[in-house]
């Protein structure tokens, strides 16, 4: 399942200590990365520093990983690929979450736009250095072909339309590499693995976060005219369903033995909490696995063997979490207003950086925009240094660059 060419690496590399696989050593050098540290200053879906007990980008990596490798042991994919691509899925995150990811698609119009996805690929093998190749070009992590592969969620370029992709256009030679011998435009079980385990994680844990910071309460859930507003949502922003149909998947949930009546934020309430999150996990992967191994047999899966197959009842319900997400704490005027003003801020932060580069990068990017052969190249280096930066330190930068 996992052959010569799922081990072999951009830049050949010798062995290092006995006994640990190509992919073992994928994990931990994702694990050991600076820009898995910085995750942990960008927000997830509440605003880094709100309150103590929200996810941040880092915690929800770390959710994530240990969901996709359980679910990828289940099927028989190798745990440490599906780990490391967990970890790393979220890499090119910018500062704010998606809001910041908006603002600078907008402000990299001039070199093919920004996304999150394609900007982590562009970190595994090129920004955050620790192999270079013979004629010194930084081959990034060197991470294995089967790892990264795993980790692109969206194996093809940008769509002329628009929308998203995995790769940048200058980042094509990589790309062409990590795909050799893949089907065109067909993502790994791997990468399907990660890609489920994130929608579970985040959208479980967002519900959780949301009740706990009291956006939302369990008792609204629970009547019908809230629900309605839920689906309605839901069908217009994260699936093809009609609003009726998540009506009646919304009802089921909600009947679940397992689902609280109330919180009210004591250790009882806590622990029920607790178990509505370990309850919901549990039953979308497994409801997962059941659906792939009927489909594919007993397997072991790995690579291109099989698909993920998830039933669309699952997929309704994991869409109706984001929708209660989406309701009650991202359409909140006060957020609204707060996105409004990260993305200004962010987008005059390119702009000025630009204007003061290479003296305004940090001095591992000044030789990439010293040598960047035009314009484009020269503000693609700028997008890589404002998408680096957390939150807080996005807003330093702001300050400092602006009022000198």
């Amino acid at each position: 399942m996992y052959d010569e060419a799922a081990r072999e690496r951009w830049v050949a590399e010798a062995p290092k200590r006995p006994g640990r696989t190509a992919f073992q050593r994928d994990r931990a050098r994702v694990l050991h990365s600076a820009a898995l540290r910085r995750l942990a200053g960008k927000t997830q879906v509440v605003g880094v520093g709100e309150s103590d007990f929200p996810r941040t980008r880092l915690t929800h990596s770390l959710e994530c990983a240990q969901v996709g490798r359980e679910l990828g042991i289940a099927l028989g994919c190798d745990p440490d690929v599906v780990d490391a691509a967990c970890l790393a899925h979220d890499l090119g995150h910018p500062p704010f979450g998606h809001n910041g990811e908006t603002a600078l698609d907008g402000a990299a119009a001039g070199c093919g736009g920004f996304e999150g996805n394609a900007q982590s690929l562009r970190i595994l093998t090129r920004l955050e250095a620790k192999t270079f190749a013979a004629d010194g070009r930084s081959a990034g992590l060197n991470l294995t072909r089967a790892t990264l592969d795993a980790a692109t969620k969206y194996p093809w370029p940008r769509p002329p339309t628009g929308g998203k992709h995995g790769v940048y256009d200058d980042d094509r030679p990589v790309f062409a590499w990590l795909r050799a011998g893949a089907p065109e435009d067909r993502r790994c079980l791997e990468a399907q693995v990660m890609d489920w385990a994130d929608d579970v994680a985040y959208s479980v844990h967002d519900l959780e976060d949301a009740l706990h910071a009291g956006h939302v309460r369990l008792e609204q859930l629970a009547d019908r005219a809230e629900r309605a507003d839920v689906a309605a949502l839901t069908a217009e922003v994260y699936c093809d369903a009609t609003p009726s149909e998540l009506e009646e998947v919304f009802a089921g949930l909600i009947r679940l033995p397992y689902w609280p009546a109330s919180y009210d934020g004591s250790l009882r309430a806590l622990a029920a909490l607790k178990n509505l999150t370990s309850q919901l996990i549990g039953r979308f992967c497994t409801l997962a696995e059941h659906a792939t191994r009927k489909v594919f047999g007993p397997g072991p899966h790995a690579r291109y063997g099989a698909d993920l197959v998830v039933p669309p009842a699952t997929r309704l319900e994991c869409a109706l979490l984001k929708g209660v997400a989406a309701r009650y704490v991202m359409h909140l005027p006060d957020r609204q207003r707060r996105q409004a003003d990260e993305r200004d801020m962010l987008r005059e932060l390119v702009a000025v950086v630009a204007a003061q580069a290479p003296a305004s990068l940090d001095p591992a990017l000044r030789p990439l925009w010293t040598e960047a052969p035009d314009d484009a190249a020269r503000l693609r280096v700028v997008i890589d240094q404002v998408a680096g930066l957390t939150d807080a330190s996005a807003r330093q930068w702001h300050e400092r660059l602006t009022t000198r």
